[in-house]
């Protein structure tokens, strides 16, 4: 499996962007597509995740502001994200696992820059 990120930028706060991951590959296995973010100094955090079954899971700090998507004809998932915040400033990943198991398909990352 091969995961491509794309649409990172640099934004204003309150901007919004849009985050694109492309998989390609033997996808037929894979359940679960998140978007992990790491910021300088801390930790990489799962900010938003999609099932096959189209549930949706966010980390509170942007619950109301992103939403994932994806569209399974074309392979891609998508993260909007509005309402931009310094603090979202970060390297994007997008990451990808079967139904059991942890997310051990990985993207490069793309850089995020929201200026106050």
């Amino acid at each position: 499996v091969q995961l491509q990120a794309s649409g990172g930028g640099l934004v204003q706060a309150g901007g919004f962007l849009g985050l694109s991951c492309a998989a390609s590959g033997s996808t037929f296995n894979i359940n679960t597509i998140g978007w992990y973010r790491q910021a300088p100094g801390q930790e990489r955090e799962l900010v938003a995740s999609i099932g096959n079954d189209g549930i949706t899971k966010y980390a509170d700090s942007v619950k109301g502001r992103f939403a994932i998507s994806r569209d399974n004809r074309v392979k891609k998932v998508l993260l909007q994200m509005n309402s931009l915040k310094p603090e979202d400033t970060a390297v994007y990943y997008c990451a990808a696992r079967e139904r059991l198991g942890s997310y051990n398909y990985w993207g490069q990352g793309t850089q995020v820059t929201v200026s106050s």
